[in-house]
């Protein structure tokens, strides 16, 4: 046999990154702006902000994302009613095709918000500190940090650009056809319906104790069933899950609304403020009290 290589060709190569940060905001938020020569994008993961790029200025939602191209000044600013959580990348990448994503304002599908969320993971696992720090200079990586980390988040932001680019660029039948390969069986539909389904019904009783026997009645679901496609969906059981879900409610509510811990924890339904102290620790590793005060301290050096 006469083999006979291909050579690989790079679309898009992320040679360097420079930062990784996974913000919450108060309602109040407001950066000064900058520029830098290399790229960055923000994504707003929840509430809305308004970002300024050179002299336009765009309002962001959740869901949207915005690419600052190398020398670029942008800043942003809360809208004063939610508290935004942002995610904030910056990279230097030459290629050519990056052209596309000058002056873009997108919107993220499924796929690069779950590609968005293994980076996350990822640089969570990677790097000292933690990611909602601004004014850290330079990514120091832990000595812990699992085999082939910066890898896989260099891969994953190449795959990231690559899938936005595909599904963006051209209206061709080639890339019509080519997305196919993301789509879900009819199985995995229908759990990523009932998915969906339960953590909308999770979010109205928010304020509940529920326990595993009355979501499963009230959403007419086995508990088996229930837990499987929790588990697939997020990899958290459900009351786990609604735990969690509770905790990033509250963070939200000490950003946004005027309400002590007391009050927060009783709209949240904790039989005690004791209780919601003990689980906020448990899933941020702060305390309330420690919580706002970092958030707080961020803003004011904004």
């Amino acid at each position: 046999m006469n083999y006979k290589h291909i050579v690989l060709k790079d679309e898009f190569h992320i040679e360097k990154l420079y930062t990784i940060h996974y913000f919450e905001y108060m309602n109040t938020f407001s950066f000064r702006g900058e520029s830098h020569n290399f790229w960055e994008f923000l994504y707003v993961d929840k509430g809305a902000v308004e970002i300024t790029a050179d002299k336009t200025t765009h309002r962001l939602e959740k869901g949207d994302i915005v690419f600052h191209q190398p020398n670029e000044f942008h800043k942003v600013t809360a809208d004063g009613k939610i508290a935004p959580n942002l995610i904030v990348v910056s990279f230097e990448c030459k290629s050519p095709n990056m052209d596309f994503f000058q002056k873009k304002l997108l919107k993220l599908d499924e796929t690069e918000r779950n590609i968005l969320g293994l980076i996350i993971s990822e640089a969570k696992e990677t790097f000292e500190g933690r990611l909602d720090n601004p004014y850290q200079e330079e990514m120091i990586v832990k000595p812990s940090a699992p085999f082939g980390s910066l890898q896989i988040i260099q891969l994953s932001l190449e795959h990231f650009l690559i899938h936005m680019f595909r599904r963006y660029h051209a209206a061709s039948a080639f890339t019509q056809h080519s997305s196919t390969k993301f789509l879900r069986t009819t199985k995995q539909l229908g759990d990523q319906n009932t998915f969906i389904k339960v953590t909308n019904y999770l979010e109205a009783h928010l304020g509940e104790k529920l326990t595993i026997e009355k979501i499963c009645k009230d959403n007419v679901i086995g508990r088996s069933q229930l837990q499987k496609i929790f588990q697939e969906q997020s990899g958290l059981g459900i009351i786990e899950y609604f735990s969690k879900m509770k905790i990033e409610t509250s963070k939200r509510m000490m950003r946004t609304e005027h309400l002590n811990f007391t009050q927060i924890s009783e709209k949240l339904g904790y039989s005690s403020i004791h209780y919601f102290s003990r689980q906020f620790k448990k899933i941020t590793g702060m305390t309330p009290s420690e919580y706002i005060s970092s958030i707080k301290a961020l803003s004011d050096k904004e």
